[in-house]
């Protein structure tokens, strides 16, 4: 998938846990887990605006586009 999600990293610069991004964003665990390990489809502009809000930080930082080929060379 060419797109990755850093939301791990954002969380550790920030020293958040799952379960305090969880309750500061109203989702669930399960929910905020597979957006973590980059299994999610899909993301909502408000989920993403929230997890933004509450983690000080723009899309950007957690959303990063790598073409096929630089996923394959790692």
């Amino acid at each position: 998938m060419p797109i990755v999600v850093n939301l791990d990293v954002m969380m550790a610069r920030r020293k958040m846990s799952l379960n305090e991004l969880s309750e500061r964003v109203g989702l669930t665990l399960a929910n905020l887990s597979i957006l973590k390990t980059g299994k999610a489809k899909a993301i909502r502009f408000s989920t993403l605006e929230a997890i933004c809000e509450v983690l000080n930080c723009q899309p950007g930082d957690i959303l990063e586009y790598q073409p096929e080929t630089e996923i394959k060379d790692q």
